[in-house]
């Protein structure tokens, strides 16, 4: 792939606190998310601190210290892409084990001249669902179109991605999208892993 990566590391997980260093097999969540981009240009963690030893010792990427703190994913991909290089990022939730490289790719290749950012969508119950956590954003207007939704007190991804031009496309398989919430995705999670399919 020709993007960098963007792990979104610092959520605040009341339902299910520490989930990203749960165990995904051998590794921490927040490991395995990692290592399904190895190869990638660049890869930066948005967090708000350190992990654990244990986990933090299989994290070779730096992380960016979110630069607003409690505004939501939107405020560490701003703070992460102000000092990442790669022009085109693709972001990825760190609970979301399931996505990889070959995915980025897929939007990689989907991406045409003019597009600001590349995301998946689906129809349900007559409306668009995106998946802004698993898209291919370009970095310059990412940042441009995302201060102003920061500061207005918004922070939602997706009125940051109606001010891009955006590429929808088809979503897929939903199961590539799980990520980790509760207890009980948890344990979905690790019987998918031990059948070794998606959730």
């Amino acid at each position: 792939m020709n993007a960098g990566v963007l792990i979104l590391g610092g959520s605040e997980a009341t339902r299910l606190p520490g989930k990203l260093e749960l165990a995904t097999g051998d590794v921490p969540m927040i490991v395995r998310v990692l290592r399904n981009f190895d190869g990638a240009p660049e890869t930066w963690i948005a967090g708000k601190g350190t992990f654990p030893p244990g986990s933090d010792a299989a994290l070779p990427a730096p992380m960016a210290i979110d630069r607003w703190s409690r505004r939501g994913p939107l405020a560490g991909m701003l703070t992460t892409m102000a000092r990442m290089r790669s022009r085109w990022v693709f972001a990825v939730a760190g609970d979301a084990p399931f996505l990889d490289a070959a995915f980025a790719e897929r939007l990689e290749a989907a991406r045409a001249p003019g597009d600001e950012a590349v995301v998946p969508a689906r129809e349900r119950d007559g409306q668009t669902q995106l998946e802004p956590l698993a898209a291919l954003y370009d970095r310059l207007a990412f940042v441009r179109e995302g201060l102003p939704v920061l500061r207005s007190g918004n922070g939602a991804l997706r009125a940051v991605i109606d001010r891009l031009r955006a590429r929808l496309v088809p979503a897929g398989d939903p199961a590539v999208f799980a990520n980790v919430n509760t207890p009980a995705d948890y344990e979905a999670l690790r019987a998918a892993l031990a059948s070794g399919e998606p959730a």
